[in-house]
């Protein structure tokens, strides 16, 4: 169980060290952002990757941390690391987009790429893990990730006490169920939808089962979403706060380009694909807010030949 005790905990830690990013409202849409993309590397997943490995035992520690990712989470994995002077090895997908390579360079991160899947990832991960003794940070499925991704839900509270709905992007699942342990943890009633891709329906496949289902194979635009199945940990914790759960919404590459560039030439804001699938949600008419209505922008490490595309 992810309580408010845990949650409280984890934005404590997070002090000086990931961005109270701000709700911004786009008076044309009917919503506001919350941009994460605001965050030090450029995303969210800096929550969930410093409050997992602050939380770590120093001897679990003492060599170093790996994790698997296909960019944001291994930028947030590389910069936490640093912070906490740590030797960072990022696992990524031999189709990563520079500007996610880069970042994690840039925060001195190593970089391993292995095949194109998650599992693909995840297993050159273990392998380097039990040679170099290297404690491994999963992007998704772990409470301490969920706990740190939560921290977000109560920044929109207090921001936004009455708010009604939120919709959130899907990767793992470790976002959509931080906010709604948050929510859940704060006794807000607000629903919190998800959005995937057309081309990866990790999450509605799920929830239509009522358990975790891994998908043959995934394609997006919104490199980020494309994980081949939810982690058992937010599937559990989405499962135990039901009442807070709208549903999934599914968007395809057409309406995630048009975000990018309505994010961009109207809003002044770069977002990637995987960051602009809530608004996608909204553009297209899938999701049609109903009262005060959050779009969680969860990032903006975007190739900038996109913007202009």
């Amino acid at each position: 169980m992810i309580d408010l005790k845990d949650i409280r905990d984890a934005a404590e830690g997070l002090r000086g060290v990931a961005v109270k990013t701000p709700l911004v409202r786009v008076e044309d849409l009917g919503v506001w952002l919350k941009l994460e993309s605001l965050q030090p590397i450029g995303a969210f997943k800096i929550r969930g990757a410093y409050t997992a490995i602050r939380r770590l035992p120093e001897a679990a520690r003492k060599n170093g941390v790996i994790t698997f990712s296909s960019g944001n989470h291994g930028q947030a994995v590389a910069f936490a690391a640093k912070r906490l002077g740590l030797r960072a090895v990022v696992v990524m997908p031999e189709t990563a987009p520079a500007v996610k390579v880069e970042g994690v360079k840039r925060w001195g991160g190593e970089t391993v790429f292995a095949g194109r899947t998650s599992d693909d990832r995840q297993t050159k991960a273990e392998e380097i893990a039990r040679k170099d003794g290297l404690a491994i940070v999963p992007p998704f499925d772990h409470s301490d990730i969920i706990a740190g991704q939560a921290t977000l839900a109560l920044e929109i509270l207090e921001e936004l006490p009455d708010v009604e709905t939120i919709a959130v992007p899907v990767g793992g699942g470790g976002l959509i169920s931080g906010v709604v342990a948050g929510i859940a943890a704060a006794q807000s009633r607000a629903i919190v939808w998800g959005v995937e891709p057309v081309g990866a329906p990790k999450l509605e496949r799920s929830l239509a089962a009522g358990k975790p289902v891994r998908l043959p194979s995934t394609t997006s635009l919104a490199d980020g979403l494309v994980t081949l199945t939810v982690g058992r940990i937010p599937f559990e914790t989405l499962q135990r706060h039901k009442g807070n759960v709208g549903g999934v919404l599914l968007v395809d590459d057409d309406s995630l380009r048009d975000a990018v560039h309505y994010l961009y030439r109207e809003c002044r804001l770069a977002v990637e694909p995987s960051g602009a699938a809530t608004t996608a949600a909204v553009r297209s008419g899938l999701l049609k807010p109903r009262g005060p209505t959050v779009l969680v922008v969860s990032g903006g490490n975007v190739d900038p030949a996109l913007l202009e595309d």
